[in-house]
């Protein structure tokens, strides 16, 4: 594996940056603290000027400013914006990182468009919030994919307003990563909220209950990990301690909890559905692992 040396911290990497918003101003601010110069450009120009009092140089375009530096960082609303930005714009020789949100197979093609143009790409999935940025204890990061090369080389740069994961060469993986925790992420908010709506007109203080939940989850988290296994090594009886046939038994005492409470199932039903689709398919000594089969076809 071929590697560039990263860059040395005595010379700060210039960086360019297109898109102000609020996500493109912590990272603008979370270099400039850094003493990296920074050229900046967005759409509506007065949004750049408070970057500028505090030592961004600002360009009039897009154009401008990715002449200004060899890397050039986008972090703009979508992948139609990006497109729309850097018509027209050349390309040729510049390292271009785009942390605007987008799908697996925009990446990709955008890669594809990138190189086309005579550009290496590095894709980015944001794994923080702005209030995030530029603290390191606050524990957020990018997923990074595509050219290894370019994060090898601008990999301190990158690091300093949010840590860094690269993920592989496919453009795509950045993304998919980035989406996949934060289907995750929706999924436990759902269940939270399932689990609050049911306390919800009785005598249960919800800021007593808090606790109680967030440490329920934080226990079942692990589970992942034998969800991996499983799922590599094909074997979906391997440490299983509440088998499907057991839990699929259980689920009408959550659908009649939930009916009793004066509570909507919606949000549990069509997992149960999936567990019961699987228990009639499989082996009812296995893992919750099969549902994954069954939302993979």
């Amino acid at each position: 594996m071929t590697r560039n040396t990263p860059e040395k911290t005595t010379e700060k990497t210039p960086v360019t940056l297109l898109g102000l918003g609020a996500m493109g101003t912590a990272l603008a601010r979370a270099w400039l603290a850094a003493g990296h110069p920074l050229t900046v450009w967005n759409r509506t120009p007065a949004r750049a000027g408070a970057l500028a009092a505090e030592g961004a140089r600002t360009a009039a375009t897009a154009a401008e400013a990715v002449a200004a530096n060899r890397l050039v960082v986008v972090c703009l609303l979508d992948d139609a914006s990006v497109e729309e930005t850097l018509a027209g714009v050349d390309l040729t020789g510049r390292d271009l990182v785009n942390l605007t949100t987008g799908t697996p197979e925009q990446a990709r093609t955008r890669a594809a468009w990138a190189r086309a143009r005579g550009a290496r790409y590095l894709d980015g999935g944001i794994m923080a919030v702005p209030p995030m940025v530029g603290v390191p204890e606050a524990g957020g990061y990018v997923f990074y994919s595509g050219d290894r090369e370019l994060f090898e080389r601008h990999r301190e740069a990158l690091a300093v307003p949010v840590g860094t994961t690269y993920v592989g060469e496919d453009a795509g993986f950045a993304a998919l990563h980035d989406v996949a925790l934060l289907s995750a992420m929706y999924g436990m908010f759902a269940g939270a909220a399932h689990a609050f709506a049911l306390i919800r007109r009785e005598d249960i203080d919800p800021v007593s209950f808090a606790p109680l939940l967030a440490d329920w989850l934080v226990a079942m988290a692990p589970s992942v990990h034998r969800t991996a296994d499983q799922l590599r090594s094909g074997d979906y009886t391997e440490g299983v301690v509440s088998h499907l046939a057991m839990q699929v038994a259980g689920t009408p005492t959550f659908l009649a909890t939930a009916e009793g409470q004066g509570v909507s199932a919606e949000l549990l039903s069509p997992y149960f559905a999936l567990m019961r689709r699987r228990l009639a398919e499989g082996d009812g000594a296995e893992d919750l692992t099969g549902v994954v089969d069954l939302l993979a076809r």
